[in-house]
Parts: C-alpha cells; sequence; structure tokens
C-alpha cells in the first residue's frame, strides 16, 4: 500500500502554483499573525517553538546538531501555522473533515513503517522541527490535504487553495518575514517539508 513516510516537499507544494500573500497592514503588538481576523499570538507561537526546542534538548547527542540546523525556527513554525490554516480552509469549504479515527489510522501506518512511534516523532522532530505534542496537527494536515487530492483531483488543488488563502486575508508581522508567493513559504526561513512516495524498502534514517 502506498503510504506517506518522508519529508522533503512543503505541505504547501501540494497545493501547487504560487498562492500565499500577506497584507500589507501591521498587525498589533502581541500578533504574530491574522488568518481569517484569528490572532496567531506570539506567546503561542513561542510556546510551539519552546516545545520543539524542548524536544530537540531531549535528544542526547544530537542536540547540538539538532538546535544549530534549526536557526530560523520561529518562522518555520509560523509558516506551518500558516499552511494549516489554509489547509482547513480548503477542507471546510469543501466539506471535509478528519476525525480522531483518521488520524490514528494515519499516525498508525507511519509508526508501523517507520519502525515505531519512537522512531517516527525522531524523524519528525530532525526532518520538520516538530515536538511530539505537534505531531496530531501534522497527521490531521495529511488527512485532509489526502481527502481534498481525492476529492479535487491530483495536481488540481490551486484553485480552491487560492480562494481559500483570498478569504482568509493573511497579515503576518513583519518580525516574522513576509510571504513568498513565488517560492510559497514564509521569508527566507526553513519549513517543514512533506512529500508523497510510495513505501521505502526500509524506515528512513538520517537526512
Amino acid at each position: 500500500m502506498h503510504r506517506r513516510t518522508a519529508l522533503s516537499v512543503s505541505a504547501a507544494l501540494l497545493v501547487a502554483a504560487p498562492l500565499l500573500s500577506a497584507c500589507s497592514g501591521e498587525p498589533r503588538p502581541g500578533t504574530a499573525a491574522v488568518v481569517g481576523g484569528e490572532r496567531i499570538t506570539t506567546s503561542a507561537l513561542q510556546a510551539q517553538v519552546n516545545d520543539v526546542r524542548a524536544a530537540q534538548n531531549r535528544s542526547g547527542q544530537a542536540a547540538a546538531e539538532l538546535i544549530a540546523s534549526t536557526p530560523h525556527l520561529e518562522r518555520q513554525k509560523l509558516d506551518a501555522l500558516l499552511q494549516s490554516r489554509i489547509i482547513d480552509k480548503m477542507a471546510d469549504t469543501a466539506g471535509l473533515t478528519a476525525t480522531q479515527k483518521d488520524i490514528e489510522d494515519e499516525r498508525k501506518a507511519y509508526v508501523d513503517e517507520n519502525g515505531g512511534n519512537e522512531q517516527f516523532e525522531a524523524l519528525l522532530l530532525q526532518k520538520g522541527a516538530m515536538a511530539p505534542g505537534q505531531v496530531d496537527r501534522f497527521l490531521r494536515d495529511r488527512v485532509l490535504l489526502t481527502a481534498l487530492t481525492a476529492k479535487y483531483g491530483a495536481g488540481k488543488l490551486e484553485e480552491p487553495a487560492r480562494a481559500a488563502v483570498k478569504a482568509l486575508h493573511i497579515e503576518v508581522n513583519p518580525r516574522y518575514g513576509a510571504w513568498d508567493a513565488k517560492e510559497i513559504k514564509l521569508g527566507t526561513g526553513e519549513t517543514p517539508w512533506i512529500t508523497q512516495r510510495t513505501r521505502p524498502e526500509a524506515a528512513p534514517a538520517g537526512a
């Protein structure tokens, strides 16, 4: 069975084409971004960053390397939050949902293919800068993107994504950069990359 097991392409890239833009106004203090009229606060963003740093620090000898590999972690986590909101909007418009069972089934598939839960979470931390508490959001995005692809067809998510971005009126605090529509990412920082491909012969290890 074909599953998703490695990390190398942005979730936003599965939507295809440059889709993201930011408004020119600056969000008020304490706001990292505004999406669909709702704030992503700097404190909420910092909590995500802190969770990742704590997980990296628990990685023993690999801790220093993991931390050094994510110098733009705030921007990276904000980008991931914004991409998730876009996916949610697309799914809502399409009448699609991700149940807890869907998420659990997705987790089980990843865990089975990567040699266990510990190895799977270590891979996400290494490749996607995701703390264990952030994994369910990653899995939810995967479930929704799969459902959206099934509804619209492979390579045909551009128009629903464009409509979602337009409806959300994304504003980003300049402290964290600005949307790069050409590259489909926030500023020049690293972003979590996710790809879809067939099951490898062995569980992914290393880069």
